[in-house]
């Protein structure tokens, strides 16, 4: 899915909201170990029960490379399964020089097929765009997150602005920048109107919302363009909505509850 297809969904369905398939095999729910794969058992059930509710969804790749070569597969599967119905985030946080980057954007990409992966600004336009040749693809530039230690780096100033401005900045030069997005953690909505003011038409994947404690209702306010430019992530609020035998039912109820929310706030 490409970024018009994507902006297509997100009105027809009236929902941003993207689903973050960061399964832990450790807290899956009992009677999933009796199936071949558990992982993607889960994953399945999930993706069965929100799928309506959602445009996006996001594997956090950390989850799924932990359990090795299997991990991988499992990516591949849920991929595959997901379809070209939604929007699919490889959230790997990669970025190094130029033709390890080249490797990194084919992996995910073309072997795995995802649509967008995030990728770390530090160490510059050599290592983004790699990623940014690929047209059909979306590459996501982490600019300010919502973990706490992200004030560590990203609010130091930088001739004047503060570090994550200067990312913005000097991002919409690169070759390709039109098919850049950026991670706007939710725990920092006051930032949102001036971060539009650098980048008003890029889309923003905005963490932080539901587990985290950050405000839809401020970002939608400070964040959303014309095309609403806004995926709202929703991982353990979604995916843990219940521990029990019926998590696919508490998942559809929370994400169709947040798309709701989104309806009422951006449509």
């Amino acid at each position: 899915m490409n970024r018009e297809q994507l902006v297509a969904e997100i009105f027809r369905k009236k929902s941003f909201l993207c689903v973050g398939l960061d399964t832990d095999e450790q807290k899956l729910p009992e009677g999933l170990e009796a199936y071949d794969e558990p992982v993607f058992e889960f994953n399945r059930r999930i993706i069965d029960a929100t799928r309506d509710h959602c445009v996006s969804y996001k594997l956090n790749t950390a989850f799924y490379e932990c359990l090795g070569a299997r991990g991988w597969e499992i990516m591949a599967k849920t991929i595959q399964y997901i379809g070209d119905t939604h929007f699919i985030i490889a959230d790997a946080k990669r970025g190094d020089i130029g033709n390890t980057s080249d490797m990194y954007a084919r992996a995910f990409f073309k072997d795995l097929g995802a649509d967008a992966v995030t990728v770390a600004p530090y160490m510059g336009r050599d290592s983004v765009e790699p990623f940014l040749r690929y047209e059909d693809k979306s590459t996501i530039l982490l600019a300010l997150t919502s973990n706490a230690g992200g004030t560590d780096f990203q609010l130091l100033q930088s001739d004047g602005l503060e570090l994550y401005k200067q990312v913005l900045k000097t991002s919409q030069t690169w070759d390709g920048a039109q098919r850049l997005m950026y991670v706007v953690g939710a725990t920092r909505a006051e930032y949102l109107l001036e971060i539009r003011s650098y980048i008003p038409d890029a889309f923003l994947l905005v963490p932080g919302v539901g587990a985290q404690g950050g405000s839809l209702a401020d970002v939608v306010k400070y964040g959303r363009n014309k095309e609403i430019g806004l995926l709202i992530n929703a991982s353990r609020s979604v995916i843990y909505a219940s521990a029990g035998s019926d998590f696919a039912e508490a998942a559809a109820l929370e994400a169709r509850r947040m798309a709701a929310e989104m309806a009422d706030l951006a449509f």
